[in-house]
């Protein structure tokens, strides 16, 4: 009922990369960074789909290198949810959505959905996402667009909770659930509403100082949570669980691994067995992983 994994797992470059950290710094020939990162969670969140729209083979691939079991949430082409992103791509000069774009993302999906491998689709809206007549028709179409799949959504500005009975009708209407979103300025818009049936728990960090100004985007992610932070989510978790809601919780804090950390201590908060070996690296940089992780000698 309760699965908890990263946003992601590829992060080869730059200052947070997970090379040398969380994957061993020289591989052998035919190391796979998923098949890996599956050995230590049964589910990841997926952000490639955000940028580019996804494809059947891709999604195949994706199902043949993860064990039976292992889930996927995917979010959303920004097309569909942050058209002024969508517009700045090069050679692109309308917004010109139409049913095609959706036959295609499904079209992409449908490996995943067909091997029941697919946790959640996450629809993602920026703050510039006001509730408003127009918003709540559009949001309304787009779940019914998407209604055979399982559907978060995340919803940046306060209006929506500042008229909460109006937004989680709305979505219940369509089966869908509110994303619970922890994040500099953020969390305050979200915290209040648990929709029935999944609880969905997205972590950004904490890192306020880095998250509107920063030299580099992957600077607002450098944050690690402690675990007292953690604590009231695991408590939120085994609530849900025990009134039979699904639980997917995903760390978004991806510099240099922390990620990785934060998810291994938050399943052991829950009770969870922590599989998989870490290095020498990551129990050094995070002492907390010692006492509940293996070691591995990847690295060493």
């Amino acid at each position: 009922m309760i699965r908890v994994g990263t946003s992601g797992w590829n992060y080869p470059s730059g200052a947070g990369t997970w090379n040398g950290i969380f994957y061993p710094a020289r591989r052998t020939r035919g190391f796979d960074e998923l098949a890996y990162y599956a050995e230590h969670f049964d589910t990841v969140e997926i952000n490639s789909t955000f940028y580019r729209m996804p494809e059947a083979p891709m999604s195949q691939r994706w199902i043949e290198r993860t064990p039976r079991g292992f889930l996927f949430s995917l979010k959303l082409y920004q097309k569909f949810t942050h058209p002024d992103m969508y517009l700045a791509r090069d050679g692109v000069k309308d917004w010109d959505l139409t049913r095609a774009d959706i036959d295609l993302f499904r079209a992409g999906i449908e490996p995943l959905a067909a091997a029941e491998r697919l946790a959640a689709l996450l629809i993602q809206f920026p703050a510039s996402f006001h509730a408003e007549p127009d918003t709540r028709l559009y949001l309304d179409w787009l779940l019914e667009a998407f209604a055979e799949f399982p559907l978060v959504v995340e919803l940046r500005h306060r209006s929506w909770s500042d008229a909460p009975d109006e937004t989680l009708s709305l979505l219940a209407r369509r089966e869908a659930s509110l994303a619970i979103v922890d994040a500099p300025k953020i969390a305050e818009t979200t915290s209040g509403l648990v929709s029935p049936g999944l609880l969905y728990v997205r972590f950004h960090g904490r890192n306020a100082a880095n998250w509107w100004t920063h030299e580099h985007r992957d600077d607002r992610y450098d944050y690690l949570y402690t675990a007292e932070e953690l604590r009231p989510y695991a408590a939120l978790a085994g609530r849900s669980e025990k009134a039979a809601k699904r639980v997917l919780m995903y760390m978004n804090n991806h510099f240099s691994a922390k990620a990785v950390a934060n998810a291994a201590i938050l399943k052991h908060q829950l009770g969870q067995a922590v599989p998989g070996e870490y290095s020498r690296e990551m129990r050094t940089r995070y002492p907390e992983l010692r006492e509940i992780t293996a070691p591995t000698d990847l690295l060493e």
